[in-house]
């Protein structure tokens, strides 16, 4: 059995930066409603005619990391590709991603778990790593989810949270002591409806979408339950992380940075609390990008990386939990 290890990192996000103030032109909000609620003080938005898609930005952010791992396209034996706006219906954004570096012809996984998406994503390559099938994988976040918002007070609840943006990693056959430890993936499906966006899908063929369209028909639009997700979170966040620590016979003490998803600055409070971790011990930037749902985790990770707070030998702990209900950790040795 093989190790895998983290080689390279890299994000982009879109240069338009949405303010707080901003959002209260559009619907009823401001600026203390939202801090108070997520933590959230600006997000970046896609402005259309700009370039960025979720492909487009997955690979500027690819190729940062590829170029910090040394590697070139031709060196990835496969893609794993985590989002939630793909740029079509079909086909996924892994081979759109395929075809904009120039990769050859290897195989792109699109994995579509949301806010848990990262996390699936980099337990999936680990897996193919660990058996010896491939030797250098590319795991990708990418979102662009401004322009499926509800901007109106009646989807104000969803559309303060979120942001568009990508991170991406380099996972490959490790030559030392970094290694992915191990991965700690659920789910539960009967609360599904709870964080969902129903529509359109195969119950709403494009013919219907066109024939009945209905402008106040919302069920086009992301719907969040929130106190009942809210509730879940801060309950399946710290299962997830100890379950990992238990496994590989840690405790909190010993993480030397937390990088949970980034769904709301609250969540990780409570978690940070619970588990009894000092502020240097955790990575936060909710504040600046928003809820990038599975880009969330390696952006954060990318910036950590930048700013020092990641080094060699560092026990990196990474948790998410999100529509599905989906949830999990991964236990990383960096």
């Amino acid at each position: 059995m093989y190790k895998s290890e983290i080689t390279g990192l890299g994000m982009y996000v879109p240069e338009r930066i949405v303010t707080n103030d901003e959002l209260s032109q559009y619907m009823d909000t401001n600026d203390q409603w939202i801090r108070e609620r997520t933590g959230i003080e600006q997000r970046r938005w896609v402005t259309p005619g700009d370039g960025n898609s979720t492909s487009t930005m997955a690979a500027k952010a690819s190729k940062i990391a590829l170029e910090r791992a040394g590697l070139t396209p031709k060196d990835i034996d496969m893609i794993v590709f985590a989002t939630l706006s793909p740029d079509y219906y079909f086909p996924g954004s892994g081979v759109l991603l395929q075809d904009l570096l120039d990769f050859d012809n290897i195989p792109a996984l699109d994995v579509r778990n949301q806010c848990s998406g990262f996390v699936y994503a980099l337990a999936t390559a680990d897996q193919f790593i660990k058996t010896g099938m491939y030797k250098n994988i590319l795991v990708v976040g990418s979102e662009v989810q401004s322009p499926g918002l509800d901007l109106s007070t009646r989807g104000r609840g969803i559309s303060v949270i979120f942001g568009d943006g990508a991170g991406a990693l380099v996972l490959s056959r490790s030559k030392g002591d970094s290694e992915i430890l191990s991965n700690h993936l659920h789910s539960q499906g009967k609360y599904a409806k709870e964080l969902s966006n129903l529509h359109p899908g195969c119950n709403v063929p494009p013919k219907k979408l066109v024939e009945d369209w209905d402008p106040n028909d919302f069920s086009y639009y992301p719907y969040m339950n929130g106190n009942f997700v809210f509730k879940h979170a801060v309950t399946r966040f710290p299962e997830a992380i100890m379950e990992g620590l238990n496994a590989n016979n840690l405790t909190p003490a010993d993480i030397d940075l937390l990088i949970p998803h980034q769904a709301n600055l609250r969540i990780s409070q409570f978690v940070q609390k619970k588990l009894g971790m000092k502020d240097e011990q955790i990575m936060n930037n909710i504040q600046r990008y928003g809820n990038t749902t599975a880009a969330s985790i390696p952006i954060a990770m990318t910036e950590a990386w930048e700013q020092g707070r990641i080094k060699k030998g560092d026990l990196i702990v990474t948790s998410a939990f999100g529509s599905g209900f989906t949830w999990g950790s991964n236990i990383i040795r960096f």
